[in-house]
């Protein structure tokens, strides 16, 4: 094209390739209020700027000022804590962490540096009690073995110290009402941190199959298998673990299930299977199947395996429809396809939600708690019911019969 036909071409004004006009001299350049937003509360917010066909941008973060967080102590530092609890602490917007507690003090002291934590506030498992002497620590975050909890609970209550302990609660139930009155008697908050109570995809099922719109829930299939290596973890130790896929990875089931019902079972069932001669399931189960009987009439039938590939998954099957939830229990990965009835067709939509680290969502739940006085949604309570459930679970598969929960 020739500059004389380009020039034939050539147009001018608002919103062409030109650009944008220029304000006329002394026109007002203000952004308008659907872009300065206004301040509710302490918090920015903002109008929806998107067109009705896309959803609504999410409120900007709000955190809460550093020095009004709930400080926390870890204790116990393995590979829970280093790859997944230290990290949510950094997105939290209401905790931080301000101590750790160790047996490893060369571990504790590289950890500190890394999360810039004074080496004052570094503390051997036997020094537990001089947490009543930070200030700078209202609660803390207990990662250490099962068979290990009851004690640094107990430690931490004495200490006057809030606790959010890792699931499950203990090896017992007895432990575990030890637990409860070890808080009770200190005047501190017990959490039992059931991540997946948290987690937006599990919410999102949970309130789904509460609402009643696809009617009751009839029959849920929850798995969580894993394959597991070296016998040399303490999780296949029964002093450390309390028991071995049933406590560690099936107990999401269990949970799940009861969370997403809202009610609790009235008869268990439960077989265990373990591998011939494999030395490392000499105390504890390689394999466990379980059904669990509900008084609305659902039964769950959940499984848990140290000896199958990786699958994390819960399906729930109602009377107008299914809910499917891909790696419910897993950290991240989280999918979930709804099918119902729209017409004379079925119709699976599959939900897009945000992703949100779930520890730092159960994390800054606890420290609100801490804060406004409030109880936590999933407290010392919710972990003793596990606990007993468990213990019929296995009283069950020893004796090869069902078990109803008022005997």
């Amino acid at each position: 094209m020739s500059t004389h036909d380009k020039a034939k071409f050539t147009v001018s004004g608002p919103g062409t390739p030109d650009g944008p006009s220029l304000p006329a001299p002394g026109q007002s350049q203000t952004p308008a209020a659907i872009d300065l937003g206004t301040v509710e509360d302490g918090k920015v917010r903002f109008g929806n700027w998107k067109g009705d066909a896309d959803k609504p941008s999410p409120p900007p973060p709000a955190p809460s000022a550093p020095d009004q967080r709930v400080g926390f102590a870890v204790i116990g530092l393995g590979r829970l804590a280093l790859e997944q609890i230290l990290p949510a602490f950094n997105a939290c917007k209401d905790a931080r962490v301000t101590a750790l507690v160790s047996g490893s003090p060369d571990k504790a002291r590289a950890v500190a540096k890394q999360y810039g934590i004074d080496e004052q506030s570094v503390y051997s498992y036997a020094e537990m009690s001089r947490l009543a002497d930070n200030a700078d620590v209202q609660a803390v975050y207990v990662v250490t073995p099962n068979g290990l909890h009851l004690e640094h609970v107990s430690a931490a209550a004495q200490a006057g110290k809030h606790v959010l302990c890792e699931k499950p609660m203990a090896n017992t139930a007895d432990e575990a009402r030890q637990m409860i009155d070890a808080c009770a008697k200190a005047g501190v908050k017990l959490m039992i941190a059931y991540r997946c109570q948290f987690e937006v995809f599990n919410s999102e099922a949970t309130r789904r199959v509460q609402s009643g719109k696809l009617g009751r829930a009839r029959v849920i299939e929850a798995t969580n298998a894993q394959v597991q290596g070296s016998g040399e973890q303490w999780r296949l130790r029964a002093a450390l673990a309390g028991g071995g896929a049933l406590p560690d990875i099936g107990l999401y089931c269990l949970n799940g299930v009861r969370h997403v019902l809202g009610e609790e079972p009235v008869e268990v069932y439960a077989q265990i299977v373990n591998p011939a001669a494999d030395e490392r399931y000499r105390e504890v189960e390689e394999t466990i199947a379980f059904m669990l009987r509900f008084p609305s009439g659902a039964i769950a039938n959940c499984a848990a395996s140290y000896g199958a590939h990786e699958s994390k998954d819960m399906r729930i099957r109602l009377e107008k429809g299914w809910i499917d939830v891909e790696n419910a229990f897993a950290y991240k990965g989280q999918r979930m396809r709804i099918a119902h009835r729209e017409g004379d067709i079925e119709q699976v939509d599959e939900p897009r939600l945000e992703f949100k680290d779930q520890f730092m969502l159960e994390i800054d739940h606890f420290a609100r708690c801490v804060r406004d006085g409030s109880e936590p949604d999933t407290p010392g309570e919710e972990g003793l019911r596990d606990q007993v459930l468990m213990e019929a679970l296995y009283r069950s598969a020893r004796e090869g019969r069902p078990v109803r929960l008022d005997e």
